[in-house]
C-alpha cells in the first residue's frame, strides 16, 4: 500500500515537472512582435503588409515573422549563402521552415541576408537575419545564430 502512495506522488511530481518543461520550451518566451510597416534589408526600407511576428529576449533564434511584400523590392540586394530557416513553436503555424527549405532549394523561393548582427567581439558564431521571398509577395523573416564558416 504505502509503495502505490509514494509511486503515485512521484507520478504525479513527474507529470507537474513534464508538462512544465513543456510550457516553457514551447511558450513562455515568445512574445508577439508589434506590426512593422518596413523592414530593413542592407541599406534598403522594404515596406511590408500583414506582419505577424514572434520573437524573445531569450535567444536570438526565436524571431519568425511571415509578412507579404513586393518581390521587386529587392532587386539588386545580396542573395544569402547557406540560409536554413529554423523550425517555430507548432502554433506559430504561418511559418513553415520544413516547406520553406525545400522550396529554397527548388529554387521557388530566393532568400536575402537582411543583416549580419554578430557583434565585432565575437569569435566563432555570426548572428545573421535572413529574408525568403516568393514570386508570388509571401515572405519570411528569421534569424539565425550559428558557428561562423
Amino acid at each position: 500500500m504505502n509503495g502505490k502512495i509514494v509511486m503515485s506522488v512521484f507520478l504525479g511530481a513527474a507529470l507537474i515537472f513534464g508538462g512544465a518543461l513543456y510550457y516553457f520550451q514551447v511558450y513562455a518566451y515568445y512574445q508577439p512582435m508589434e506590426k512593422v510597416s518596413s523592414i530593413s534589408v542592407g541599406d534598403t526600407e522594404i515596406a511590408v503588409g500583414f506582419f505577424q511576428g514572434i520573437d524573445s529576449d531569450t535567444s536570438p533564434n526565436k524571431l519568425r515573422a511571415c509578412f507579404e511584400v513586393d518581390p521587386e523590392a529587392f532587386e539588386g540586394q545580396a542573395l544569402a549563402e547557406n540560409p536554413e530557416p529554423l523550425t517555430p513553436p507548432s502554433w506559430f503555424d504561418c511559418f513553415d521552415a520544413e516547406a520553406m527549405s525545400a522550396d529554397i532549394e527548388a529554387g521557388r523561393a530566393k532568400v536575402y541576408l537582411a543583416e549580419d548582427e554578430t557583434p565585432e567581439s565575437a569569435v566563432g558564431y555570426e548572428i545573421l537575419r535572413f529574408v525568403a521571398v516568393y514570386p508570388d509577395g509571401r515572405a519570411y523573416l528569421w534569424r539565425h545564430y550559428r558557428e561562423a564558416e
